[in-house]
């Protein structure tokens, strides 16, 4: 199993809620119920026949607690039932829950998709816009140095302030732009990495599936329970755990996926390019992200990422098709979950 994954203790889980509540619900009946027989059970004691039998009772429970392969299978046998009182009411299975994110990782990706090609729109116009700025302050300088050697200073103020104005929007519009291609690289590396762990995940369903069928076919819950006595390690669990592992890597991907896809969504919705304005929250909102760790999806690629998009001699070319997932020697990530 991947060595950087912490499994979760039974309270973190769905089955843990359960049992919680259950042993809450049971302790308090207990104590309830203890309190309505405690007289009977005083005068059962001045028996001597019945105070040997409760002192036997009482001796079983305190073997139970003390003795730790005992404790270890009433604790095994309590988180069964709990997951299996749990699994009535959600989905715990982890092979379940894979398939739902499969189902999730496609909606994403069609909705990142659109969601690129939008941007890469938007930066087209951007860029245009520019350019025309661009070719306004050249045309109003030219019209400004005209206007001064025919002394009409009242023109040369006129065109001077007006290209002074356009150099001040493009200075706002390029830094936009580098924004936005900080955006574009990113979605579209995550769409790349994307894709390749969606059809790791498909794997690891196909093959796991079966693979979990088959040990839980030959693990019986009483030869877990025995190995849980023996102090040797259950198979079934062992595997289960990696599944777990793994749809708990992929929740937090998918988490972080959609996260960005919502920050990118609402700075592009902020941007007004007709009128060259942009709120400022949206750019703040960007910036806290190139500030934060390491992203779950793109790895040690975030920051190479932001690097090329304020690399002035890495031009992005918009016209060139999002890159197809590969897989890297056909290898899959989520192989070493099972080591």
């Amino acid at each position: 199993m991947d060595n950087n994954f912490k499994p979760k203790s039974f309270w973190q889980r769905p089955e843990g809620v359960t049992g919680a509540i259950f042993l809450i619900g049971a302790l308090a009946g207990g104590g309830y119920l203890l309190s309505l027989v405690l007289p009977t059970l005083v005068i059962l004691a001045q028996n001597t026949l019945y105070l040997a039998g409760m002192l036997l009772v009482l001796g079983a429970l305190i073997y139970m607690v003390l003795d730790p392969k005992m404790r270890n299978l009433v604790w095994y046998m309590y988180k069964s039932v709990m997951r299996w009182v749990t699994g009535i009411f959600v989905q715990i299975d982890p092979i379940g829950i894979l398939k739902s994110y499969v189902d999730d990782l496609q909606g994403n990706l069609r909705k990142m998709n659109k969601q690129i090609s939008q941007l890469r729109g938007q930066m087209h116009k951007l860029r245009e816009q520019i350019h025309n700025n661009k070719r306004q302050i050249e045309s109003n300088l030219s019209l400004a140095s005209k206007a001064k050697d025919k002394n009409k200073k009242s023109m040369v103020i006129l065109k001077s302030r007006k290209a002074g104005r356009l150099k001040e929007s493009n200075v706002r519009l390029e830094d936009l732009y580098k924004k936005m291609e900080v955006l574009y690289r990113v979605l579209t590396k995550m769409y790349e990495n994307s894709e390749i762990m969606m059809e790791d995940i498909k794997d690891q369903v196909e093959v796991k599936e079966q693979e979990r069928k088959a040990i839980h076919a030959s693990h019986s819950a009483m030869k877990s329970a025995m190995n849980i006595i023996s102090g040797n390690k259950d198979q079934r669990y062992m595997f289960d755990m990696a599944l777990e592992a793994i749809a708990d890597d992929v929740s937090q991907k998918v988490g972080e996926m959609e996260r960005f896809m919502e920050m990118s969504s609402n700075f592009m919705d902020s941007v007004d390019l007709q009128n060259g304005v942009f709120e400022e929250e949206g750019l703040a909102m960007l910036e806290e992200w190139e500030k934060e760790g390491v992203s779950l999806i793109l790895g040690e690629n975030k920051k190479e990422i932001v690097n090329q998009a304020n690399d002035d001699n890495d031009v992005l070319d918009l016209n060139a098709p999002v890159k197809k997932a590969i897989r890297a020697d056909h290898q899959n990530q989520y192989d070493s979950f099972f080591e």
